[in-house]
């Protein structure tokens, strides 16, 4: 199924993303994980691809059996990363031959120790570059990453938005942002999405808290910020693991809330692999269906 369709239907669209493990337990781990969250028949779920390219084959691996095996739409993410051209095209080639149907393409992340992008040789600079080059040649629903809060890379959000533009002009079908935890971030982005011509489905991407120190980091590398309140209310509880995850909970339930309540065509969930929480926000805001 291409996600397209789903927003085309007019359903609100839930999905949860994983990223590959690095060990086999890791692995087994993970698709405990997925098949605790299958029953709630999400709309995709999406597996991401390491820095550097580091984790392709297992990307790959990943996508194909939670398709093959649990029978959940999936998407691949895609980086440009260390890969020409050529590298780039074999890759799709088997994604395409297993059966998947959904592309995230993104520039992705430097690879560890390295601070800047370089573009690779025969490679791409832009996600934009990447979705142009897979819409020439496949047939892919693509979907693509936007920022509520800005691009750290970006001086200003209206060039944040013009490259946006670009990538949507390339042919990404729906958007999917960036972790935030204030609802108005949100609606602020779509508006200004709207007014630039931008009528794609904007899906807002939501991590409930699990950690305090971990998604200070998260937060702090990928340009979101902690709202004030929900600050406030981790920094007295951040050594008591279940407090933490019980009020990342509650705080990503009321903002879905407000975000559905406000429109948005669905919720993206990053889990960082791990089922209770997302499933719980998602049973809390969809009553007893399981």
């Amino acid at each position: 199924m291409r996600i397209s369709d789903a927003f085309a239907a007019g359903r609100r669209v839930f999905s949860f993303e994983f990223f590959p493990p690095k060990t086999e337990e890791g692995v087994r781990s993970l698709f405990e994980t997925v098949s605790e969250l299958a029953p709630l028949d999400p709309t995709f779920v999406s597996v991401t691809y390491g820095a550097g390219g580091t984790t392709r084959e297992l990307t790959i691996d990943l996508a194909t059996r939670i398709k093959q095996e649990l029978r959940l739409e999936t998407m691949a993410h895609l980086t440009c990363v260390g890969h020409g051209a050529a590298e780039i095209e074999s890759i799709l080639e088997v994604l395409e031959a297993r059966g998947i149907e959904n592309v995230l393409p993104l520039r992705g992340d430097p690879p560890r120790g390295e601070t800047q992008f370089v573009k690779p040789v025969d490679g791409f600079a832009y996600a934009q570059e990447l979705v142009r080059f897979i819409r020439a040649r496949y047939g892919f629903c693509l979907g693509g990453a936007c920022y509520p809060e800005g691009h750290l890379e970006c001086p200003n959000g209206e060039e944040d938005l013009d490259h946006l533009r670009e990538k949507v002009d390339a042919g990404v079908e729906f958007l999917i942002t960036q972790l935030f935890f204030d609802p108005d971030h949100y609606f602020d982005f779509v508006e200004r999405a709207r007014n630039r011509g931008i009528t794609l489905p904007i899906v807002p991407g939501v991590m409930p808290v699990t950690n305090v120190g971990q998604i200070e980091r998260f937060t702090s590398m990928c340009g979101a910020s902690i709202p004030a309140p929900l600050q406030a209310r981790l920094d007295v509880i951040r050594n008591d693991d279940e407090a933490v995850v019980n009020t990342g909970i509650d705080w990503a339930t009321e903002q879905c809330r407000r975000l559905l309540e406000g429109g948005a065509p669905g919720i993206h969930f990053y889990t960082l692999n791990r089922s209770r929480s997302s499933r719980t926000v998602y049973l809390n805001l969809n009553g007893a269906r399981q």
